[in-house]
């Protein structure tokens, strides 16, 4: 069975991180391998590859068979097309300067698509930033209004018990007002019928007292009577 160039798995839980390997086809996906020919990273953006591009088509042309993923990772690269032309030049088809000016001329346009693709993902997040950054604005003004709106809530709250103490204060204090105003016009009432029987009680004694101190009247003195003549 003829060797693989496949991924082996590094890296921890939910960071995943690969090496590019050559392994016996027999072999466990994370078994013995022959060679390391490089890494990928696909956490990042666009996925970070390291690659020994002379090996990779050294062991294409000896027979090594990738599977899908690194298959796909040998095509970014530009290994399989780089393969392909020199299987031309081994069918006459091309000569190696040719093969090798055809991949230059691809090599530049694939690098200026990923420099483009790298500067649309940095417009990208920065957009994004600034979106996440407006958005947390437009939040926090919510959070102050709801806040605001709720003080607000409160101190219309306190203001109301505050106006219901002091109207039931000045009820009160109307209440006892009126309470005190019938007391002391109670009082005064009292007083008046009180001082009534008093200047009567004065003006009878008076009048005893004048009384008792005019002479009492004599009675007339009865005449003696005559001796009767005989």
């Amino acid at each position: 069975m003829p060797a693989k160039i496949r991924l082996q798995r590094k890296g921890k839980r939910g960071q995943p991180f690969y090496h590019i390997v050559i392994a016996d086809g027999r072999a466990p996906q994370e078994g013995r391998f022959i060679e390391r020919i490089g890494t990928y990273n696909p956490l990042t953006k666009p996925a970070e590859i390291d690659l020994n591009f002379d090996k990779a088509i050294d062991w294409m042309q000896k027979g090594a068979q990738p599977t899908d993923t690194v298959k796909a990772i040998l095509s970014y690269k530009g290994v399989l097309y780089k393969f392909h032309l020199l299987q031309g030049v081994k069918k006459g088809a091309m000569t190696p300067e040719q093969a090798e000016e055809k991949f230059q001329a691809w090599y530049k346009e694939k690098q200026a698509k990923i420099v483009s693709k790298i500067r649309e993902n940095e417009l990208k997040t920065k957009d994004t930033k600034k979106e996440q950054a407006a958005y947390e604005v437009t939040l926090n003004e919510a959070k102050a209004a709801a806040v605001a709106k709720k003080l607000a809530k409160v101190a219309e709250a306190e203001a109301a018990a505050r106006k219901e103490v002091i109207a039931e204060m000045q009820a009160k204090a109307e209440i006892e007002a009126e309470a005190a105003a019938k007391m002391k016009a109670t009082a005064h009432a009292t007083e008046e019928i009180v001082a009534e029987p008093k200047e009567e009680v004065v003006a009878e004694a008076k009048e005893e007292v004048a009384a008792e101190s005019e002479p009492a009247p004599q009675e007339p003195e009865t005449p003696a009577e005559e001796p009767k003549q005989e």
